[in-house]
């Protein structure tokens, strides 16, 4: 999700550089001036605003993208035949495999070559997926929306910020675990060395920092929240707010994280494909969908539309922001829940409910039901010997949990995890414990509850 955040924050130069070029500053101030607009517009002026931004794009695609044009063709249609978002479903799914095996016909033929900016995903899905931003253009434009998502929490470029994103610091050769960029207004911490040895001096130095905020991958901050748990270490009084994204939020996270820190997790869920992006507000945990940023459509059960509060389904999402690639209904193999309307912030946008992750975030049962990662809470005493965990599944029915064990772990600790695990997983799926040495992360740093090695998407919602 948002892979943007993580090139930004190892190099200081996108924001001292990039930024301060004219073309890419008028980008950056037209889109966030819009967005202060548009977010008091109505729901009829949000929906008038994405129709003549889909009409914009459709017809785009059709005259300079060779792969829509060949799927127009093929279907006799033409961009004007697309009245509404209904319409939308004349024309087919993108899938990460057709991305995959179509990549060069999805590159819009009236750019020059030195505006294509080639980005791959971090694969989390299993299917790594490569496709192009335009250089300069799309990172501006994601900063606004995050710069007018973040004002919802308060936030301003001038504000300390702390970063645990599975960052590598160079200085950490040397006992030095962190950096200061931006200006010195970001703290840049490894999140490779977050052991219980150099935990104090990770404490000292955010202290010492006094930062209004923390940005952070859930899985990175809640083993500092976990330390300060265990240790009864008092939150930092500086504190506003942290701000999590790129990683699902389990429910247990956000409740560790507001209980340690002393002040609110405010949550964004976006991709790297920049197709879809939604964040909480400052008197709600749903998540607001930008319509100025992508239509969504919130498929259920033999791909119908999610209607009623309360229902899951996959996001499917159509980019209004990426000409360059345009990515048109596109599957994200995220699920997520639709949310009644409205919300008391007024804003007329799309709600969901929660994220409920990706398709691999999901175990299942031997009866093929499938069971989120977001309602296995393992925030208990039980684990309170263990350094780290993590499911694997490969068979229906059955998970391995894999445990890094303290040195003060048990076998009574093994009883009580199988235990409580058994209870939250449900009968009808067998767990198995094993003891390793670590838990690896992926390439971008990210710790992974489950491994997921099934086929899932065959499986019901």
């Amino acid at each position: 999700m948002n892979r943007i955040w993580e090139r930004m924050y190892n190099h200081e130069s996108v924001t001292a550089k990039a930024l301060g070029m004219l073309p890419v500053l008028r980008t950056f101030r037209d889109t966030y001036a819009l967005l202060q607009r548009s977010q008091r517009w109505s729901r009829e002026e949000l929906e008038a605003y994405q129709r003549a931004e889909l009409a914009r794009l459709l017809e785009h695609a059709y005259e300079h993208v060779p792969y829509y044009r060949r799927v127009f063709d093929e279907r006799s249609l033409n961009p004007a035949d697309i009245h509404d978002f209904a319409d939308l479903r004349l024309l087919p799914f993108l899938t990460k495999e057709i991305v995959q095996n179509n990549l060069a016909d999805l590159r819009a033929t009236s750019f020059p070559e030195d505006a294509f900016e080639y980005v791959t995903t971090g694969g989390s899905t299993g299917i790594p997926v490569g496709f192009y931003y335009e250089k300069g253009v799309s990172r501006a434009k994601e900063w606004a929306f995050m710069k007018a998502q973040w004002d919802r929490v308060g936030y301003r470029f001038i504000d300390k910020c702390v970063v645990l994103r599975g960052n590598v610091v160079p200085s950490a050769e040397e006992g030095i675990f962190w950096k200061k960029t931006l200006f010195r207004r970001w703290l840049i911490m490894s999140s490779y060395h977050m052991t219980e040895e150099n935990m104090p001096a990770y404490i000292r130095q955010i202290r010492k920092f006094t930062p209004k905020y923390i940005q952070a991958y859930p899985s990175i901050i809640i083993i500092l929240a976990k330390y300060m748990e265990r240790h009864g270490i008092e939150p930092f009084p500086s504190l506003k707010a942290v701000l999590c994204g790129s990683e699902n939020l389990y429910p247990w996270q956000r409740e560790l994280i507001e209980e340690v820190f002393g002040c609110r997790v405010y949550s964004w869920y976006g991709n790297s494909e920049q197709t879809v992006l939604a964040g909480e507000c400052e008197m709600s945990s749903c998540y607001h969908i930008f319509p100025e940023y992508g239509i969504v459509e919130l498929l259920g059960k033999d791909d119908q539309p999610v209607m009623e509060p309360g229902q899951m389904g996959e996001v499917v999402a159509t980019s209004l922001t990426n000409y360059i690639c345009p990515l048109i209904r596109y599957r994200t193999m995220d699920l997520a829940t639709r949310a009644a309307l409205p919300c008391p912030c007024g804003r007329a946008y799309p709600l969901l409910e929660k994220v409920e992750g990706r398709l691999q975030e999901f175990i299942v049962t031997k009866n093929d039901r499938m069971i989120p990662m977001t309602a296995v809470n393992m925030h208990s005493a039980v684990f309170d010997n263990v350094m780290q965990f993590q499911f694997f599944q490969e068979r229906e029915g059955e998970v391995i949990l894999k445990i890094v064990r303290k040195s003060s772990y048990t076998d009574s600790d093994t009883e009580s995890i199988r235990r409580e695990s058994q209870k939250k997983l449900g009968e009808d799926v067998r767990v198995t414990i094993h003891f390793v040495e670590s838990i690896p992360r992926t390439e971008r740093g990210k710790y992974r509850f489950l491994i997921q090695r099934l086929p899932i998407e065959n499986c019901d919602l």
